[in-house]
C-alpha cells in the first residue's frame, strides 16, 4: 500500500502548539494551507530536539562563506507566530520518527513525521526489513520561518511548570512538591 503524504511546500503555518495544561499538555507539530489543516501528535522531547537540530542546520548554512541562502542569525520579527493551534486540533497520527532535511533547489528546511508503527516485519533473503508507513507529514519552509519556528518551539517547550530549583524536576502547582537535596549538597 502506498504511504498518503500530508505535504506542504509552502504552508500558510506551519507551528508547534499544545492542548491541556502544564504537566498534562499534548503537543502537536500542525500545518496549513489554506484549509487544509494537519495535526500530529508529537512528544515534548521531539519538539525540543526538533527546534535544536533545525536551528543547528541553520547555523551550519549560515556559516558557509558568503551565507549564501541568506539564513537570518535570528528569527524575522515579521514570521513570530503566538497564536494558539488551529482549530479544530484532530490528531492525524501520533508521530514515531522524525526527519530533517535541506533542500539546495528552493533554500527550504524539510520536516517529516511519520507515525509509531505497531507491526511485526518479516526480513526479505538479504535481510532487509522495509515497512512502508501508511501516512507522512512534509513540510517545506524557507529559512526565516524555519527560524521563527524553531524560536516558538523553544518557547512553547518551556512554558511548561517550572523547575524545582533544588531537584530540577517539574513542580506540579496543584500538589506540595517534596524532594531531597542531590548528593552533592548533603
Amino acid at each position: 500500500m502506498a504511504t498518503i503524504v500530508h505535504g506542504f511546500d509552502w504552508p500558510d503555518r506551519f507551528v508547534v502548539g499544545t492542548i491541556g495544561t502544564p504537566g498534562s499538555r499534548t503537543f502537536f507539530l500542525q500545518a496549513r494551507s489554506g484549509a487544509d489543516l494537519v495535526s500530529v501528535a508529537v512528544e515534548k522531547e521531539q519538539s525540543a530536539a526538533l527546534a535544536d537540530r533545525i536551528d543547528e542546520v541553520l547555523d551550519e548554512l549560515m556559516a558557509e562563506e558568503g551565507n549564501p541562502f541568506s539564513v537570518p542569525t535570528v528569527a524575522p520579527d515579521g514570521l513570530a507566530d503566538h497564536e494558539p493551534l488551529d482549530e479544530p486540533v484532530a490528531e492525524q497520527f501520533r508521530a514515531g520518527a522524525m526527519g530533517l532535511g535541506w533542500d539546495p533547489s528552493t533554500a527550504q528546511i524539510v520536516v517529516e513525521a511519520f507515525p509509531v508503527l505497531d507491526v511485526e516485519a518479516e526480513a526479505d533473503e538479504d535481510g532487509v526489513v522495509e515497512i512502508d508507513p501508511p501516512e507522512a507529514l512534509v513540510v517545506r519552509i524557507p529559512v526565516g520561518s524555519a527560524r521563527a519556528f524553531a524560536k516558538r518551539t523553544r518557547e512553547v517547550v518551556s512554558a511548561g511548570r517550572p523547575l524545582c530549583p533544588l531537584c530540577q524536576t517539574p513542580m506540579d502547582p496543584s500538589a506540595d512538591h517534596v524532594c531531597e537535596l542531590p548528593d552533592e549538597f548533603r
